[in-house]
């Protein structure tokens, strides 16, 4: 039985959009069509829903820390990275009850808010049976955390049973950031991973990293001392982080850089001439949770690089929802264009976590999920935009 969906437009992210189109869906979610008004033959036996709105497939949230769901308001906004991590890293534990159900809500409300696929990074197995059960797709980043070099064998043998207990496939593993990661990890891990390996990598989130890599100075040092880490081993390289350690991150595999507050054009220059495939990652609201900056969006889009859309976590924001983060890209940046910006929510994110066959646009044969955009402006989104799903 096949169910018939109409709005003022039908978005399907790779093609322009169609001025009260019509979207065929069967039970299963799958998209068996998709119809221009004036081509679509209605017969007797055919009922259309049909919406005021725009309608698009689901989101792609391809960042988020569902394991620290329950750390919702914990830490205060404002902190920067250094404080914020300690914090955590302070402040994370709870029962597991708590636990559970903090990820159960986070993602039932992932899910109502129009989102079908998660790039999740994963410190524990907290998360894994919750995944094996949901109706989203979750990719999981098991994250491989070591400063100190006598400790990168370990870590990545850790890191690796870890993954096993992520049954979907849909798993790898990835350094966690520049700061958190020895030059002698980050070498065992170049060679320890297959070229299919997606890499999803804390980047520049905070100028105290560039001032660590560069000048071995700043408020990192004195993190290292808080958690009872020598430091010793990372030497001032007199360039920016992501200059330093993406020599170091294996080739050809696929790069999810997140974040990205405090990189440059200099940056940018650099990792043009690594070619490299890279894709980064925005999380506007927890980059103001954290830090009161925004990354420079337009150096990014000016230099024609891939951006996807991440939520981060519920201890550095107060949402887990992709609507929301566009929203507040386009309240800091009001010259964005929709039409480029749900791109970067759907089918750029897909591709990043290579679901595009399934995921990120309406298009016969995927079931990328089929959601509503109610109170949009001439493809304008503004505040007063409201989420609704239908399929």
């Amino acid at each position: 039985m096949l169910k018939y969906l109409s709005a003022n437009y039908i978005l399907p992210v790779t093609s322009m959009p169609i001025k009260d189109g019509i979207v065929a869906v069967d039970e299963e979610g799958v998209i068996q069509g998709i119809y221009d008004p004036a081509s679509f033959t209605l017969n007797d036996k055919v009922k259309i829903e049909r919406y005021d709105g725009v309608i698009i497939p689901g989101f792609i949230n391809a960042h988020c820390h569902l394991e620290l769901s329950h750390m919702k308001g914990v830490v205060p906004k404002g902190t920067g990275l250094p404080n914020f991590l300690s914090q955590v890293m302070t402040s994370r534990s709870a029962s597991m009850k708590k636990m559970d159900d903090a990820m159960a809500k986070a993602d039932k409300e992932m899910y109502e808010n129009g989102i079908v696929a998660v790039g999740d990074h994963a410190n524990t197995d907290n998360s894994s049976t919750l995944k094996e059960e949901s109706q989203i797709l979750y990719h999981t980043f098991v994250e491989v955390i070591g400063v100190e070099p006598e400790e990168a064998d370990f870590k990545l043998k850790e890191a690796k049973s870890l993954t096993q207990e992520f049954r979907n496939g849909h798993v790898s593993i990835t350094p966690h950031a520049p700061y958190s990661c020895s030059k002698a990890l980050f070498k065992k891990f170049k060679k320890a991973v297959p070229e299919t390996n997606i890499i999803s990598i804390h980047n520049q989130e905070s100028d105290e990293e560039n001032k660590l890599f560069r000048y071995k100075t700043g408020e990192f040092l004195d993190f290292y001392k808080s958690i009872g880490k020598n430091a010793d081993s990372i030497k001032a390289q007199a360039r920016n982080s992501i200059q330093s350690y993406l020599p170091y991150l294996p080739y050809p595999n696929k790069l999810l850089l997140v974040h990205n507050t405090y990189t440059s054009l200099k940056d940018l220059d650099f990792v043009e001439r690594m070619d490299r495939d890279v894709v980064w990652c925005l999380c506007p609201k927890a980059n103001l949770y954290i830090e009161g900056a925004l990354p420079k969006i337009h150096n990014f889009i000016n230099a024609g690089q891939p951006l996807v859309i991440g939520t981060d976590s519920l201890a550095s924001n107060d949402t887990l929802s992709v609507l929301e983060e566009l929203k507040a890209l386009h309240e800091h940046f009001e010259d964005l264009d929709f039409l480029q910006t749900i791109q970067w929510a759907t089918i750029n994110g897909a591709v990043a976590l290579n679901i595009q066959d399934k995921y990120g646009s309406l298009e016969v044969g995927k079931k990328p999920g089929v959601v509503l955009l109610q109170g949009m402006e001439h493809m304008r989104l503004t505040d007063k935009v409201k989420i609704k799903r239908l399929a």
